[in-house]
């Protein structure tokens, strides 16, 4: 994956969590809290998109401990945005997505090296899978 890649992750996290401001206030909020509004249903559709963004962040080879963080949000925001009203605010304000693509950036810049070759460290691994098949066949 590319830093267009994470660019579009990043376009996605602010669509579902700050597409839109409240004029004359610095509140933003997105899709995500729209369609979290729908009782029922609305909080389980949008779990999706962070799933999503999560299993981007897994290829892009983000440490587990990285992935459990995000996994935290996403389910945090999942459950207590379920609960009516409360929940709605809750999801307005707490922007999981958004604080996901942080984690995943802050982990990514953390190892620097890891990238230079140009691959990801999953991209690295499977590389050095295959090479060493190849050499014990």
């Amino acid at each position: 994956m590319s830093d267009h890649d994470i660019e579009k992750l990043d376009r996605l996290a602010r669509w579902l969590d700050a597409k839109y401001r409240i004029p004359g206030t610095p509140f933003r909020f997105g899709y995500d809290s729209l369609i979290g509004l729908v009782p029922g249903v609305g909080d389980s559709v949008m779990l999706l998109p962070g799933i999503y963004l999560i299993a981007k962040a897994r290829r892009l080879g983000v440490r587990k401990s990285t992935l459990w963080r995000m996994a935290g949000n996403t389910a945090l925001d999942f459950v207590i945005g379920a609960v009516p009203l409360f929940g709605d605010v809750f999801d307005a304000t707490f922007k999981s997505n958004i604080r996901n693509i942080a984690l995943l950036r802050q982990d990514l810049v953390s190892r620097p090296e890891q990238f230079a070759s140009g691959q990801t460290p999953h991209e690295a691994h499977s590389k050095s899978l295959h090479s060493r098949a190849q050499s014990a066949g």
